[in-house]
């Protein structure tokens, strides 16, 4: 029987508890949570960011933030806001969370199909006390748009497919087995952390020079 388990809202407490274990912090972007100087400072390293809620599904409230010679500009879905100053993308910025908690994460180009990005879930679920992996899809973004969330139009693959179009077949084997080994030590990590927990979707991505990447592990995966 399938366990629904603890629900974990907070992303950046499920970061916290990954960056602890030395063979998964090398698969976690950067990731600190969102004040004025702590966006200056990952801007300044990275030059594009994405910042997103600490708390949040679906895509909702994720903004893609560059900064290039000609100064600064936000994407919010497929609506992009060019700024002379910080402070004035700043300001926008702020406007846009609400007051809610933010975070800010290194932004990963990510490997494409067809100029646009694919990342993957994999689903893993404990049935019977026994932890399983479910599926490994490929989300394709629509074309436009940075996020690749399927309510947001992304587009389903096999995780195969996905690695295999934006790679090539020769990659496929290793990379799912990468995510398989990551999604099990991830999980154990956050289980002793986190008793309780029933269903995990881990997001990852794979950038343009084939390193895996965690971006976010959901309790209440869709």
């Amino acid at each position: 029987m399938e366990e629904i388990g603890r629900q974990l809202a907070s992303k950046w407490d499920k970061t916290a508890a990954l960056l602890s274990h030395p063979r998964i912090a090398p698969h976690i972007p950067p990731t600190r949570l969102f004040t004025e100087a702590n966006l200056r400072s990952m801007l300044a390293a990275h030059g594009m960011v994405v910042v997103k809620p600490v708390k949040g599904a679906g895509g909702h409230g994720v903004i893609k933030v560059t900064r290039s010679g000609s100064g600064y500009a936000h994407t919010y879905y497929a609506k992009t806001k060019h700024f002379a100053a910080f402070n004035d993308m700043y300001r926008s910025l702020d406007r846009m969370r609400k007051g809610r908690r933010y975070l800010i994460q290194k932004g990963i180009r990510l490997a494409t199909i067809q100029g646009r990005p694919v990342d993957y879930r994999v689903k893993y679920v404990k049935e019977n006390g026994v932890w399983q992996i479910r599926a490994i899809v490929g989300r394709w973004a629509k074309p436009g748009l940075f996020v690749t969330n399927l309510c947001r139009g992304g587009q389903l693959l096999s995780g195969s497919e996905g690695i295999r179009r934006s790679f090539s077949a020769s990659a496929v084997a290793g990379k799912k087995r990468k995510m398989r080994e990551l999604t099990r030590l991830g999980t154990q990590v956050l289980e002793v952390r986190f008793p309780g927990l029933g269903q995990l979707g881990f997001d990852y991505g794979i950038d343009n020079s084939g390193k895996l990447w965690i971006f976010e592990v959901n309790t209440r995966p869709q």
